[in-house]
């Protein structure tokens, strides 16, 4: 009668439980949405402000193709600039992570996902972070205290031992046998480039099997435990010399995957069978196979959100990988013959793409046709010139790709990936995520120009996407046509007019709604929070520009020095591109 009841009372909580060695492990029933909203009130409550979440394409940051986590667009505050919202913060933000894009299909990667988190801008510290997390682990999503584990890091010549942690984690009643100490790769993030803060980290793990009592000893290595939250702890800047030194600014910046953690509480080992993924998969064709279906459904999250962020398909950077990802999945489309992806993805810039991509996979069979035999070269040719993956050429013809292996493919695909990364790698040295003077300057040297556009052509004139590092600017804007030589021309004296002039440039604080009267261009759409900045340049009484920006930027227009263009080319269909430099 006693067992009944209990199982009556969790019953009704919306939980439900198994034995394992007469013991409870309870797993929760909760869908995304419900740990959403979960997350941000319980932080709310703590004094956090929601914000919502900033663009999949990075805005002034050339360090990253996308945001790969809820600190990206928070740079510049953890470098020391205030937020207009204040220094505690919460939000769910959007993420595109590509690095691993090979291993989407397994029970955990994905290109899209949600990231969870919370950031002290300067404000509370290691112990706040700790019992606030532990509070919702055990209290809000009710988890069993022996069914987490925890790491801190160990300690090296450039940071000690974090004792401080284990130490917080214990008074909460943690056992010591489920506290493990690990080294800087493991336990350690940043910074994000060569220098800037960085510093040790505390992670949480949950023991995924449902068949077994979590053990009484945490073995991290045993892949059962499953990292669910992360708190990195900036107390520490690296300096161009390799040192690391107390930060003058001490953030916490957490992470916890959303799907993930709403796969294993409802005792569930792999991201595919949360509710995020439910209506996708009843659209997808059952003659193929799981890992194809997986990709799939990947890929279509993934789609979908760069298409709602304005990303287009194109040979370069983002638009690349987005190139990519509609590829693959209508090659998988194309094997089958069945045109499902038409209900997944509804948008005239993917239905374009795949279009004309089925028109190069048939150029590709034609191609496929006239080789007798497929090694990994020409396979790989096949791939890179007509998008063939490689398990769609193993399963046209078996006797043609009998002597095809994945490795030999993987090889060639991995030095086509080396070149790439190498160019990569120049393309985007330095950027605005490094906060030099020389960044700053042309930061504020693009608000300028976008003045000067507007004058020169006009007022349907808009930014449309901005690139810049140390060295230059590459600036995009809306118009349909080339630039003349004297459009040009005029562009670059109106900016040095303006340097010339030596300007103040005011920033200040107010509401969206106060921006949007005093005229100040953005794009007001949900990523701005309920305050922002304003950079306004002012000559007497003319306005010259007033922008919403998070900065940073320069104090006086004199600052600058000589503004040149070098390159004045096309971006994509009705976008032109700009390349400048301070001279």
């Amino acid at each position: 009668m006693t067992v009944f009841c209990i199982k009556l009372l969790l019953r009704m909580s919306e939980k439900y439980c198994k034995i394992y060695n007469h013991k409870y492990i309870i797993t929760m029933k909760i869908t995304s949405a419900e740990l959403r909203e979960k997350f941000l009130r319980f932080f709310e409550d703590k004094g956090h402000k929601i914000i919502p979440s900033a663009s999949l394409i990075p805005e002034n940051d050339p360090t990253v193709l996308f945001t790969t986590a809820g600190m990206h667009p928070l740079v510049p505050y953890l470098l020391g600039q205030k937020h207009p919202e204040g220094k505690r913060l919460t939000n769910c933000q959007k993420c595109i992570r590509t690095g691993d894009i090979d291993e989407v299909g397994d029970d955990t990667h994905l290109t899209f996902f949600e990231m969870l988190g919370n950031w002290s801008l300067g404000d509370y510290w290691k112990e706040e972070a700790i019992k606030w997390s532990f509070e919702f682990l055990t209290k809000e999503l009710q988890i069993p205290l022996d069914r987490l584990a925890f790491t801190c890091f160990a300690g090296d010549n450039d940071a000690s031992k974090d004792k401080e942690s284990a130490k917080i984690w214990q008074s909460l009643g943690v056992k010591k046998e489920k506290i493990v100490f690990l080294p800087k790769k493991d336990n350690w993030w940043g910074p994000a480039g060569q220098t800037g803060p960085c510093g040790p980290d505390t992670e949480m793990f949950y023991w995924k099997d449902n068949n077994e009592p979590a053990p009484e000893v945490f073995d991290p290595k045993d892949k059962r435990w499953v990292e669910i939250w992360n708190n990195v702890f900036m107390q520490y800047e690296k300096t161009a010399d390799g040192k690391y030194i107390e930060a003058k600014q001490k953030n916490i910046d957490t992470g916890m995957g959303l799907e993930r953690t709403v796969a294993l509480l409802n005792g569930k080992e792999n991201v595919y069978e949360t509710d995020t993924f439910e209506s996708i998969f009843k659209a997808i064709p059952i003659e193929l196979d799981e890992k194809k279906k997986r990709i799939i459904a990947d890929h279509t999250r993934a789609i979908n959100a760069l298409i709602a962020d304005g990303l287009k398909p194109s040979n370069k950077e983002q638009g690349y990988v987005l190139r990519r990802l509609i590829r693959r999945i209508t090659a998988y489309e194309f094997l089958i013959k069945n045109n499902f992806l038409e209900q997944l993805i509804k948008s005239d810039v993917f239905s374009s793409e795949r279009n004309k991509f089925l028109e190069t996979l048939e150029k590709g069979i034609i191609e496929y046709n006239k080789l007798k035999d497929i090694n990994a070269k020409n396979a790989f040719y096949l791939y890179q010139s007509f998008g063939l993956p490689f398990d769609i050429l193993k399963e046209l013809d078996f006797d043609k790709t009998k002597n095809l292996k994945q490795e030999d493919f993987e090889t060639e695909l991995k030095n086509h990936q080396e070149l790439s990364r190498t160019a990569s790698a120049g393309m985007f040295k330095g950027g605005l995520a490094d906060n030099s003077e020389q960044t700053t300057k042309l930061h504020t040297a693009a608000h300028l120009l976008l003045a000067a556009l507007r004058k020169i052509l006009g007022d349907e004139v808009y930014q449309k996407g901005s690139n810049i590092t140390a060295e230059r600017m590459r600036f995009d804007f809306s118009w349909p046509e080339k630039l003349s030589t004297t459009q040009i021309q005029d562009a670059e004296n109106f900016v040095n007019d303006i340097i010339k002039k030596d300007l103040p440039i005011v920033c200040q604080e107010m509401s969206l709604e106060e921006a949007k009267k005093l005229g100040a261009m953005g794009v007001f759409e949900s990523k701005y929070g309920e305050r922002v900045k304003v950079y306004t340049i002012t000559d007497g009484n003319t306005v010259i520009s007033c922008e919403i920006c998070g900065g940073p930027h320069a104090e006086h227009t004199g600052n600058l020095g000589n503004f040149k263009i070098q390159k004045e080319e096309s971006s994509s269909a009705g976008v032109r591109r700009i390349k400048a430099i301070l001279e």
